[in-house]
């Protein structure tokens, strides 16, 4: 019997918890999958790619390959199409790519009962800011305040804010704002802004749903206070259910057969 093989792929990868969310995953589903973890780097990605063979199932893809996964597949999906990065490959005669991080920053607000907004703040402008842009639009926003250090990084997402009819606006992270319903933090773990952009941001950021995770809680959900805070763990585990369902049934639409305690399982992974 030929086992199908799966892992997530980074640069760094050690800290993963991945393989326990996709480990409980297969078990409550009865799956005899192995989903293991590989540190690869972007120069390496397309040269260890074509060695794997047709026991490799599917790939997540986190930091710094999104990029090169998007380049890699020979089809995508919608989400992943618009915002140019992809975080799961269905592998086989044509790779297939998709961007579940979408769905995932979706349903973990939606889990903290935040469904709908109008203005959105993203902090940072790398591959996530993309999905949380496309997120915030899934969510009603009309517009977007970007901010990063470097803000023609972001210019990217102007366009992608058109053909998402949200209008977006980009600066550094110490310009004056406008008050805005949430704050969709996409920058890398272990980020310290100075204190004094922090609680600025803080002020009129609204509700903070921060990607970061590792550590808990961050320097910016500190400085938020009391006001509601979401951590990138809801996202991590949403996305891992989408993935799973792309692996199981090519689609991340599909729900898995008893997905609840598929879901409870992988919770109590994390």
């Amino acid at each position: 019997m030929t086992v199908s093989r799966l892992a997530v792929w980074g640069d760094p990868i050690a800290h993963s918890k991945s393989p326990a969310l996709h480990a409980a995953a297969y078990d409550v589903l009865g799956l005899d999958w192995e989903y293991g973890r590989r540190q690869v780097s972007a120069p390496s990605f397309r040269e260890v790619l074509a060695s794997l063979d047709s026991s490799w199932r599917g790939l997540s893809l986190t930091m710094p390959l999104k990029e090169e996964a998007f380049r890699a597949a020979v089809t995508r999906d919608r989400h992943a199409e618009l915002s140019g990065a992809v975080n799961t490959l269905l592998l086989g005669t044509e790779p297939a790519g998709f961007n579940t991080d979408v769905g995932g920053i979706v349903d973990a607000l939606a889990e903290s009962g935040i469904m709908a907004v109008e203005t959105v703040r993203i902090l940072g402008a790398g591959a996530t800011a993309a999905s949380a842009l496309l997120a915030a639009a899934e969510l009603g926003a009309t517009r977007a305040d970007v901010r990063a250090r470097r803000p023609e990084r972001a210019a990217g997402l102007v366009a992608l804010g058109e053909s998402l009819g949200v209008r977006v606006t980009i600066d550094t992270f110490d310009a004056p704002a406008a008050r805005v319903d949430l704050t969709l933090a996409t920058l890398p773990s272990g980020t310290d802004l100075d204190a004094s952009v922090s609680a600025r941001l803080a002020d009129d950021g609204g509700a903070l749903f921060d990607a970061a995770y590792a550590p808990w809680p961050s320097a910016l959900a500190s400085a938020w206070g009391e006001r509601p805070v979401v951590s990138g763990l809801g996202m991590l585990l949403h996305q891992a259910v989408r993935q799973i369902r792309v692996f199981r049934h090519g689609d991340p639409l599909v729900e898995l057969p008893d997905e609840g305690r598929v879901l409870a399982a992988m919770r109590a992974a994390l």
